[in-house]
């Protein structure tokens, strides 16, 4: 039913304020590749040009960290990204029969 004088009828609408959200950056996860006696080294340099992007002289000092220390970071990303550089590190290592391990860790 209307009133004559056009007011509302029993509603108050007030205004809602949102708390503003901080948006927090994505875990970092380092991709590390470890040391191995039977990958050939020109292998894991290949590896790290193709999947992790990097340069040739880049790649070598990284494929000499892993086989003087054992191990050496090939990239850090976002935790989906890494899991998939790891999936295909493994893939292509597998693919040519290389025993080529890398793990994924918190940055």
């Amino acid at each position: 039913m209307a009133t004559g004088n056009g007011a509302a009828t029993g509603t108050v609408r007030g205004s809602k304020t949102r708390d503003r959200q901080e948006t927090k950056r994505p875990a970092l996860y380092r991709v590390v590749m470890h040391n191995d006696d039977f990958t050939p080294m020109d292998f894991v340099i290949d590896i790290l040009v193709q999947v992790f992007q990097k340069p040739a002289a880049e790649a070598t000092q990284v494929m000499l960290d892993i086989h003087n220390k054992g191990a050496g970071t090939a990239g850090v990303y976002t935790y989906d990204i890494a899991m998939s550089k790891s999936y295909q590190v493994h893939r292509l290592a597998e693919d040519q029969r290389h025993p080529l391990r890398c793990t994924v860790e918190p940055a």
